[in-house]
């Protein structure tokens, strides 16, 4: 299989792990596209399971059911695919900014980084160098 062939299809499980997790709002939709081994990173340094990812997702997937979720870009280099959208909480909640990077090894998801920031907050990070 060639490195594009990969590529694709990194991309095309990446989306479909997301598809069915928004349109079906069960994680056990989404287990199935994860490794064993997988880890979730967040910024905080912290990172979570499998099982510890799963339960956190399936509680917030409670509270964000009409979520609405528009995506901007998906792009996908060798074992890495990168998912940009934009998302509105639902019951007029805020729109954020999301950027997800996976990486994926022999077709399932072994590791995920997570990236939010609300719209609206945009503006004062542009000069997050200035000491406040």
């Amino acid at each position: 299989m060639t490195t594009q062939n990969v590529t694709q299809d990194n991309k095309r499980i990446v989306q479909q792990a997301l598809t069915a997790l928004v349109a079906t709002g069960d994680v056990d939709a989404l287990a199935p596209l994860l490794s064993d081994d997988f880890l979730h990173h967040r910024p905080d340094a912290t990172s979570r399971t499998k099982p510890e990812w799963l339960a956190a997702v399936g509680v917030a997937l409670v509270h964000l059911a009409d979520m609405q979720v528009e995506i901007q870009h998906v792009l996908a280099d060798g074992d890495h695919v990168v998912l940009h959208s934009r998302r509105r909480l639902p019951g007029g909640g805020p729109e954020i900014a999301v950027v997800d990077i996976w990486r994926l090894d022999d077709g399932l998801i072994v590791e995920a980084w997570e990236i939010i920031e609300p719209v609206s907050r945009a503006a004062a990070n542009l000069t997050w160098w200035e000491i406040r």
